[in-house]
């Protein structure tokens, strides 16, 4: 068990490489964001893997049973017990589906149900780091930026620990089911003229001065926690890795934690290979699948991006530096897909009885169109990563599902001949 005497970590600079030792900050001197770094050279990957299994069946109804915690050793050794925050995150469903394989036209695909945790999303698993840590230094006013996902975390696990969340949301483009979500745990929601990117910029200008906790992407240990995602997938999976994850991409703090998680599984011998990212962003917010696909060196900001996926309706995205070495590791790809073969995807994964929000298809639309360029083989395998529940966006339900509810004509009672009609045109769809 981990007690707050772990290894001592290092702040450092994507850009400068300048080092931060014992000093807590978002961003480096130079304007460069930071991401944690620790010496894992002393770490053994079969002890922690026994450590894990462990934990999982005899740490039950303790902290270190859950999805995050039981990673503790690769996540956040230096934090106190005490302070170790969880509303059970992770811990989600590896669902194999023949019909999504189909659809995508490869061997195997099966889908890691991040919406199965506890607000919805894969933000918890970095929110609980967060928030852990942000405890761990005597804050209790957490804020950040959203287009709803991380609102919604942000604000349940403020709430779960008897602290103040303040968020700041677009007033346009936006999930109202989210919005909804986060003011029902507490927060303190701002709507703004504005995009996300104008939120996170405020944020950093205004965060330390207003005394906030700042919880976006861009605070390294939301990329720690995160990583909890693939430490977890290898374990369900016996640590046999298939030849593809699919994610979507936003802000990209889901596949910059992806590639650090795999590279500490890879580093420490605990996976048999080291699979290949598939980063898929949606046409109208594709800032960084255009810098990858046009080989420059910087991203160029979409000032104004436009997705039906609203949790991808970011132009610029912060961790674009952090992806990038995701995808190089990896020797991952980026593509692009648009709204309506999002749509096309969701409808699938929905009827594949799992179902999820619209950013979270954009996995299996990706994954459909690299099989179609050649990128990917028919006989490999993929696992996607869902990111959001499907009651994540109603509307959404609404678009593509309301034309299918029978309604009685006339507004007549339940007749048996009635039901019969509406049961041979729901065989035929």
């Amino acid at each position: 068990m981990g007690n707050g005497n772990g290894r001592e970590y290092t702040l450092r600079c994507l850009e400068c490489g300048g080092e931060f030792v014992g000093q807590w900050r978002i961003r480096c001197h130079c304007g460069g964001i930071l991401e944690i770094w620790r010496d894992l050279s002393g770490l053994d990957g079969e002890r922690l893997r026994r450590l894990f299994e462990q934990r999982l069946f005899t740490e039950r109804g303790t902290v270190y049973a859950g999805g995050v915690w039981r990673y503790k050793e690769l996540i956040a050794p230096e934090l106190p017990d005490n302070v170790l925050t969880t509303r059970g995150e992770g811990n989600t469903g590896l669902y194999r589906s023949q019909a999504c394989a189909a659809y995508a036209g490869i061997r195997e695909l099966k889908l890691k149900a991040q919406s199965e945790n506890p607000s919805g999303s894969f933000k918890d698993n970095g929110m609980a780091a967060a928030v852990s840590h942000g405890l761990s230094l005597g804050g209790n006013v957490f804020a950040c930026s959203s287009t709803g996902n991380t609102s919604a975390s942000l604000a349940m696990y403020a709430a779960w620990t008897g602290s103040f969340s303040l968020v700041f949301a677009p007033a346009s483009n936006i999930s109202p089911a989210k919005i909804s979500q986060s003011t029902a745990y507490g927060a303190q929601v701002i709507r703004f003229d504005g995009t996300y990117d104008d939120g996170v910029a405020f944020l950093e200008t205004w965060g330390d001065v207003l005394g906030l906790y700042v919880c976006n992407s861009l605070n390294p240990y939301r990329i720690e926690g995160q990583k909890s995602i693939v430490y977890e997938l290898a374990q369900q999976l016996q640590w046999k890795m298939p030849e593809w994850i699919a994610i979507p991409g936003g802000a990209l703090s889901n596949v910059s934690a992806l590639g650090k998680g795999l590279d500490d599984l890879w580093s420490l011998g605990m996976i048999d290979k080291l699979p290949r990212i598939a980063l898929v962003q949606a046409e109208g917010a594709s800032p960084f699948h255009r810098m990858v696909e046009h080989k420059r060196k910087t991203l160029v900001p979409e000032p104004n991006p436009v997705t039906r996926a609203s949790a991808m309706n970011i132009g610029n995205p912060p961790s674009w530096r952090k992806a990038l070495a995701a995808l190089e590791l990896t020797q991952g790809v980026t593509v692009a897909v648009s709204d309506e073969e999002i749509m096309l995807a969701k409808r699938v994964i929905d009827r594949s009885g799992v179902g999820c929000e619209p950013a979270s298809a954009a996995t299996l639309a990706g994954l459909k169109k690299l099989r179609a360029n050649g990128t990917i083989d028919k006989e490999e395998t993929a696992v996607a990563i869902l990111t959001g529940h499907m009651l994540k966006d109603v509307a959404a339900l609404e678009e593509l599902y309301s034309e299918e509810i029978t309604h009685m004509p006339g507004g007549e009672l339940l007749s048996p001949e009635a039901v019969r009609i509406a049961l041979n045109v729901f065989k035929s769809v």
